[in-house]
């Protein structure tokens, strides 16, 4: 029998292809070009990720289509005003159409004030490392009231946004990008934690918490940096890996 160590390199090496893309929401951030363009998927894809993957696919399928490929402009110059109504008719499960363009509202400002997200997270992180770059995200929007589509605070595991951070800084991959790898160290990222997770990381005995929250998370990162000193997060491909094998 293979250590869990051992497992978790095995299992990491054979997940982490660009075959992994197929069924995974990180798939749009491959279909634009261009920094800007792939950041700003990046975060739409990632705030729409969660639940049935074939229910939320579609709708960030959607916000590409209506962009036509040119996503960052889309957001930037408010277009997306045209296309999602400013009502309470549902757009994805919590999200209302309103949800969804009081989010964009708040995103666009911030492409105005910073340029790109890339940008506003150099200059607003207080450190380069995830947690900060996590921290300063929360806090933009939820001084703007978002705090259905971004987490109010990070008390929450903020799943959602740890997997977006490893989608950009994470270099070397056929999946992650790698766009912000000058800025945050990848050994700073936090596992992307959410009940799935818990339940396969809790089955291997990697930790014994029981609830998913931020402090969990860095637990888990902490016990993945043991496997993976220089690079915790492709404990996240052995963990899906793993599930796929034992469901």
């Amino acid at each position: 029998m293979p250590t869990v160590d051992s497992l978790l390199r095995q299992l990491a090496q054979r997940y982490e292809t660009a075959d992994f893309l197929r069924e995974d929401p990180s798939f749009f951030m491959h279909q634009v070009s261009g920094q800007p363009n792939q950041e700003t998927m990046a975060f739409i894809a990632a705030a729409l990720s969660y639940g049935n993957r074939r229910q939320f696919f579609p709708k960030i399928q959607f916000a590409l289509d209506c962009s036509r490929g040119d996503i960052y402009e889309w957001v930037r110059q408010g277009r997306f005003e045209d296309d999602i109504p400013d009502d309470d008719h549902c757009y994805y499960r919590l999200y209302t159409n309103h949800t969804m363009r009081t989010f964009l509202q708040a995103f666009r400002h911030l492409l105005a004030q910073y340029g790109t997200l890339g940008q506003f997270v150099s200059q607003s992180a207080c450190q380069s490392d995830a947690y900060n770059a996590i921290a300063a995200i929360v806090a933009y929007f939820s001084e703007r009231g978002i705090a259905v589509v971004i987490p109010k605070d990070t008390r929450s595991a903020c799943k959602r946004l740890c997997m977006f951070l490893r989608w950009m800084v994470r270099d070397g991959s056929p999946v992650d990008l790698g766009l912000w790898s000058q800025t945050i160290d990848k050994r700073t990222l936090i596992m992307p934690l959410d009940t799935h997770v818990l339940s396969q990381s809790r089955r291997l005995q990697l930790i014994s918490q029981t609830t998913a929250s931020m402090t969990t998370a860095k637990r888990l990162t902490e016990r993945m940096l043991q496997t993976f000193p220089d690079d915790p997060l492709k404990g996240d491909f052995a963990l899906f890996g793993y599930g796929v094998n034992h469901g």
